[in-house]
């Protein structure tokens, strides 16, 4: 588990405890969701479409065999069942503002009944940005619901005639895979749905994600130039495990994606020229395009490479920052190269 998230979600609950300190425990629980939904964000925002029904572990046994919009669906279902139906014994966010036909989504079930290949096809079905802003709606209604509660509240038992509420709904489907779900909510008091679904399963299914981006990265940039158009190595980088690199359509460069399409002035410029990076434009040493300009961070370890690039080629610039790797952080390599073009294209040459 994620030793941030892990620590939140421990101090979390050790702050729900008690009545004294019930409030600030649910603003930590706040706090963690909002960091572990980030990464659903980062996702949604950058990667391509068809990378949500990809299955890139299918015969694994974790949640990682999943794909990215079943683990967005199943989180925000089961959140949205719970709080609404079980808790707040109101209408649920599907239904009540017709996510149910915006997602396009053929089941109103969490999921549990699908199996291998019908997880894949039911993801394919799926429009991702409508599914992103279901799961932005129940995440904050939720939270909503949190900040109601007292710490008398969480000591709330459940009964049969909610769990015949909760079967009555349809919501989950009847197959063994799934129906065990009802009895394991009701089987816990309220303090323990704020601690499973509300928490932790929100970790496990957003740590199962990264895995799942993680391939799916490391697959797309297979047989791609490792370094990017404007020159820095992506086999080093620090967003190595988020970012597919801006030469596929896996691009979450942190520069790219402030720009339409995740794609920055950098690489629209080489490819309107037909160049491989900047390190083959006659213009480079000049050049305050994009990644270049004086105003952004970084920009003097970027075009640094490309220059040592044009200067020494491609392959003694990766020897350059495999030997960098092994004696500096990234920070530190960094901050070594962040004074000026002409220090960064020293310390790269003086290793």
């Amino acid at each position: 588990m994620d030793k941030n998230w892990s620590d939140m979600n421990k101090e979390m609950q050790t702050l729900i405890s008690k009545e004294a300190t019930f409030a600030e425990g649910i603003n930590k629980l706040i706090e963690m969701r909002d960091s572990v939904f980030e990464q659903i964000t980062q996702i949604v925002k950058t990667y391509p479409v068809k990378a949500f029904s990809e299955m890139p572990y299918p015969k694994a046994s974790g949640y990682h065999s999943k794909t990215l919009a079943y683990s967005i669906w199943h989180i925000f279902r089961i959140e949205d069942i719970v709080a609404h139906e079980l808790i707040k014994n109101d209408e649920q966010i599907l239904f009540k503002y017709d996510f149910i036909s915006k997602v396009r989504s053929p089941i109103i079930t969490t999921g549990n009944e699908l199996q291998g290949e019908e997880i894949a096809e039911f993801s394919g079905k799926l429009d991702i940005q409508a599914l992103y802003e279901y799961a932005q709606a129940v995440k904050l209604s939720t939270e909503e619901i949190l900040k109601e509660l007292t710490f008398k509240d969480t000591k709330r038992k459940f009964t049969g005639e909610d769990r015949q509420k909760l079967i009555d709904t349809k919501c989950v489907s009847e197959d063994e895979n799934a129906f065990w779900l009802i009895d394991y909510w009701c089987g816990k008091n309220l303090a323990g749905l704020i601690k499973m679904p509300f928490s932790r399963h929100h970790i496990m299914h957003v740590e199962a994600m990264r895995r799942i981006k993680n391939r799916l990265c490391e697959l797309a940039r297979k047989g791609v130039n490792p370094i990017a158009y404007c020159g820095f190595s992506c086999n080093h980088c620090f967003m190595g495990e988020w970012c597919g690199s801006c030469r596929t359509e896996y691009n979450a460069c942190s520069f790219g994606t402030l720009f339409p399409d995740n794609k920055c002035p950098n690489v629209s410029c080489c490819q309107e020229k037909g160049l491989d990076g900047c390190y083959e434009c006659d213009k480079l040493e000049n050049c305050e395009v994009g990644f270049y300009s004086p105003t952004v961070g970084g920009c003097h370890d970027a075009k640094s490479s490309a220059m040592y690039i044009k200067k020494h080629g491609k392959k003694e610039f990766m020897k350059v920052h495999d030997r960098l790797k092994e004696k500096y952080s990234f920070e530190e390599i960094q901050a070594n190269c962040g004074k000026s073009v002409e220090d960064a294209l020293s310390f790269l040459e003086a290793n």
